[in-house]
């Protein structure tokens, strides 16, 4: 990448057949499908993509797979997190040697009672920088119990080279992307939300120049921050009204089943499967889901048709 990256960064699920093996043909059409919903990169191996349910072999696939479909047509983010920092440096080192743009983190934890003093947060980071020459986004947010503040965030941004980009998905998140841009300055080249862009358009009053979503409707949400960064945020306050219903619906009833079950009624993937202990989607959300991703005709619900 020449440029900082902007826009919209979704995450692709990971499609499994009936039996709970990988669909390693339904990964690229996924990868295909998000593409030509006009996106500006892909992540994978994400928590929307069920990366704590995935064997190393598995994970391993899945990228070699996604990186070699992909092919340089937009850039790919991969996952890398894990606890111990040795293996994040090794996952680091393989997804740049298969042509990742960017690795996308979270800090060491393992449950809410196991995490590292900052120190060990920022060596955790630091290590991943000196091992790697492509960009980091620190990914932070409540799942892991860790509480990253804002002069640890700074700090890294400032002293590890690669540590450029944030993700930020936690309660009043507009407040903490502007203090961390405000402290940060140039240090930060690409402050991002998440969480399905519930609060995309007080993230980006904040400063915030993208989001990462799931793979479901980034055709729309992607006209949000385009109209955005453009200046008319009229137009952006407006496509954002407009997807509201089913970012809500997605956020709050489905999790990162949503994208699968409207990718396997557009015919991208043969299953909508999550693995044990997740369980099937309730008809009744299911749905309401399909009801308002018809609504607004989304390319994933037709696109394998």
């Amino acid at each position: 990448m020449t440029s900082p990256l902007t826009g919209i960064l979704p995450v692709a699920p990971t499609p499994f057949h009936d039996d709970g093996t990988v669909d390693q043909d339904g990964m690229r059409r996924v990868l295909d499908c998000i593409i030509d919903q006009g996106v500006d990169a892909i992540c994978i191996l994400a928590n929307y993509s069920e990366q704590f349910v995935l064997s190393d072999e598995e994970r391993a696939l899945l990228m070699r797979i996604s990186l070699e479909h992909v092919a340089g047509r937009v850039p790919v983010i991969v996952t890398i997190s894990h606890f111990y920092t040795g293996i994040v440096v090794e996952r680091a080192k393989q997804a740049q040697a298969l042509g990742a743009s960017m690795v996308m983190m979270m800090p060491p934890y393992h449950g809410v009672g196991l995490v590292p003093a900052e120190a060990g947060i920022y060596e955790h980071f630091q290590a991943v920088s000196d091992a790697i020459d492509i960009p980091i986004m620190v990914q932070d947010a409540p799942l892991s119990g860790c509480q990253l503040s804002v002069p640890l965030l700074t700090r890294m941004a400032k002293e590890l080279e690669q540590v450029r980009y944030f993700k930020m998905e936690m309660p009043f998140a507009a407040d903490k992307l502007a203090a961390l841009i405000e402290a940060g300055g140039d240090a930060i080249e690409g402050p991002f939300d998440g969480e399905e862009a519930a609060t995309l358009l007080a993230d980006l009053d904040a400063g915030c120049t993208g989001t990462m979503t799931s793979g479901l409707q980034c055709e729309h949400i992607g006209q949000i921050i385009r109209s955005y960064l453009a200046g008319d945020k009229d137009a952006a306050l407006a496509h954002w009204t407009r997807c509201l219903p089913l970012i809500n619906h997605e956020n709050r009833q489905c999790g990162l089943r949503a994208c699968k079950v409207v990718m396997k009624e557009g015919g991208v993937i043969g299953s909508d499967y999550v693995r044990h202990p997740l369980k099937p989607m309730s008809d009744r959300t299911r749905a309401r889901l399909l009801q308002l991703a018809g609504d607004m005709d989304l390319i994933a619900l037709k696109w394998g048709k």
